[in-house]
């Protein structure tokens, strides 16, 4: 019997957790399914997520409001094969030989739901991207 091969791990790193590395989770998740294992995380986590992004998430089926900001693990970035930071600088940890993108996105943080959808579908369409390389073109299922 064969063991099934290893799923890349995709850590998805913010400062507070609560909004666009959320989003890359769930579209992950909702995306990649058990093609991938995700991880999300903060460096500094807020107590909750921002209300908004969960708004705009549920607009597009993808239900988040049982997740929580965590703050950041040694082991999740140790096991990710890549990790994307989202506006966290130099308060975001270097795991060396880990492959790291920065997604310049603009913060949801007090904006309406209406500016959140824009930054919603940004952060879609660069996880499509992302899984689309990842998973040697079979992306989003």
């Amino acid at each position: 019997m064969s063991e099934s091969p290893r799923r890349p791990e995709i850590l998805f790193l913010c400062v507070h957790n609560a909004g666009r590395s959320q989003m890359a989770a769930g579209f992950a998740r909702q995306l990649g399914g058990d093609r991938v294992v995700i991880h999300s995380a903060g460096t500094a986590p807020g107590e909750h997520l921002n209300p908004a992004v969960v708004e705009a998430m549920l607009e597009v089926g993808i239900d988040i409001r049982e997740q929580k900001p965590q703050v950041l693990t040694e082991a999740m970035g140790l096991s990710s094969d890549v990790i994307i930071t989202m506006g966290c600088g130099d308060a975001c940890p270097v795991y060396l030989g880990k492959r790291y993108l920065d997604w310049p996105l603009a913060d949801p943080a007090g904006k309406p739901v209406e500016e959140v959808r824009l930054i919603r579908d940004d952060v879609k369409a660069r996880v499509v991207s992302l899984l689309a390389e990842i998973l040697d073109g079979d992306a989003a299922s």
